[in-house]
């Protein structure tokens, strides 16, 4: 599993959303913004409603790319493609830790009636970068 490098981790910490790019049944790409949160032990994860589209998606096919920009550099990237697993969250256990990140927001109330909640674990099967880290320029001059 290749390890995001020192100098783009803190993109996991700065950026407020995350490009999820997957493949629709169409077979074309299907792209959307979304709340992200890295978990203790540095996987990135989403909590999603089994009625989106991407979740569809996700399930149908596990391979899928996360993309960051730096919100102070938008020349900064990275970009993680990887292997999804799709796991169900009864109980919001996970849910409710993600909505923190985003001031608590109700993911209950977005819910309607049978619809779930899962949580969406990416593991990384290649890393790519663009663009040096902060202190990069401070380092060379």
């Amino acid at each position: 599993m290749p390890d995001i490098p020192a100098s783009h981790r803190d993109l996991l910490q700065s950026t407020p959303i995350v490009i999820l790019a997957t493949e629709g049944a169409d077979g074309y790409p299907q792209v959307t913004a979304t709340w992200f949160l890295v978990d203790e032990d540095g996987t990135v994860k989403l909590s999603l409603n089994t009625a989106r589209q991407k979740t569809k998606n996700l399930q149908r096919n596990p391979e899928a790319t996360l993309f960051f920009v730096d919100p102070a550099n938008l020349y900064r990237t990275l970009e993680i493609r990887a292997r999804a697993t799709v796991e169900p969250d009864p109980d919001y256990d996970f849910a409710d830790r993600f909505a923190a990140k985003y001031g608590g927001a109700d993911l209950r109330a977005m819910d309607q009636p049978g619809e779930e909640r899962v949580v969406v674990s990416f593991t990384p099967v290649k890393v790519n970068t663009f663009g040096e880290g902060p202190g990069a320029a401070a380092a060379t001059a």
